[in-house]
């Protein structure tokens, strides 16, 4: 997976609500000196002492590489993020608001830094080199303890000032009787959904969704209908997408992609039942692993130092 010039390293943060994952990234995408931290958490100062840890993190990773310089960096984050004018928009986990993450970042690293959503980095590289690199329209779906998503139209990430992809928050069917008629899917088709609704109704609760999968497996009805619900407010989503974006492939991230076949089968299934005219979208499993995020980072700083150098060289003079 080569990711630029074989001179050029970057530094990498993957900012997530738990862990910071930290690390300098080469030309063939190797992560030197990978570091994972907890997340600082400063209910007074959230982004700023995110930045003064990534700064500490970067001080270390400088150290151990001294022969490896970094000429950029990348920061990724969950939330709403416009990547565009460098802004975390809003993180309802980390409490941050409209926060300027760019221009603080350059001010504590001295470097360029790229600064963008997690999920939409981690999707790109999923889409230029894993899964659903032959499609153009695709979404990424990453389903855990909730879900986020990226989208992809005619190549092109959609971000619309980073409030696209926001799948998790949206609509449909509510399966549990009585008002609201509807819910939103991460309510409904997420891992920690799946588990929260099954120990409501169960009086042997379980640690996880992978228990209520094993339950409906072997037969008990509770699971199976949690389980299928999950399903169909995911299809329900994915068929959305089809029709309004005309998407012709999912990539399925996140814990509850570790069930394979076991969610893509009954989900193709449901897909095709519901869906009329449309193309089928290929449903896959995402194939990078957890460092997706990291590379995602190191991907938009390596764009940054591209873009910049070809504005030197236009600025210049040079063709």
């Amino acid at each position: 997976m080569v990711l630029g010039t074989a001179s050029t390293a970057v530094l990498a943060f993957d900012v997530g609500g738990t862990d910071v994952k930290a690390g300098l990234v080469d030309a063939e995408g190797n992560v030197l000196g990978m570091r994972r931290v907890p997340t600082p958490l400063d209910p007074a100062r959230p982004a700023e002492a995110v930045l003064d840890r990534l700064a500490g993190l970067a001080d270390e990773l400088s150290a151990e590489f001294s022969d490896v310089p970094a000429k950029a960096a990348g920061i990724i984050v969950p939330g709403i993020v416009d990547s565009t004018e460098g802004v975390g928009v809003y993180s309802a986990n980390l409490g941050w608001k409209d926060f300027p993450f760019t221009a603080e970042a350059e001010k504590r690293l001295g470097l360029p830094v790229a600064f963008d959503h997690d999920v939409r980095s981690a999707a790109a590289v999923e889409h230029r080199f894993g899964a659903s690199r032959q499609f153009n329209d695709v979404v990424v779906m990453v389903v855990g303890t909730g879900i986020a998503a990226a989208v992809f139209s005619g190549g092109q990430a959609v971000t619309a000032g980073g409030f696209a992809g926001e799948l998790g928050h949206a609509q449909v069917p509510n399966p549990d009787p009585g008002p609201p008629r509807s819910t939103i899917l991460e309510a409904v088709g997420s891992a920690g959904a799946i588990t929260k609704r099954y120990n409501a109704q169960s009086p042997e609760p379980v640690d996880g969704a992978r228990e209520v999968l094993v339950r409906a497996r072997a037969g008990e009805p509770r699971a199976a209908r949690i389980w299928q619900d999950a399903v169909d407010a995911l299809a329900f989503t994915i068929c959305q997408c089809v029709n309004i974006l005309g998407t012709e492939a999912v990539v399925i991230g996140g814990g509850l992609a570790e069930a394979g076949d076991e969610l893509l089968e009954p989900l193709r299934r449901q897909i095709d039942q519901t869906l009329d005219f449309q193309r089928r979208p290929r449903l896959l499993k995402a194939q990078l692993g957890q460092d997706a995020g990291l590379l995602g980072a190191a991907l938009n700083a390596r764009a940054l130092l591209e873009r910049n150098a070809l504005e030197h060289s236009m600025v210049g003079g040079t063709p």
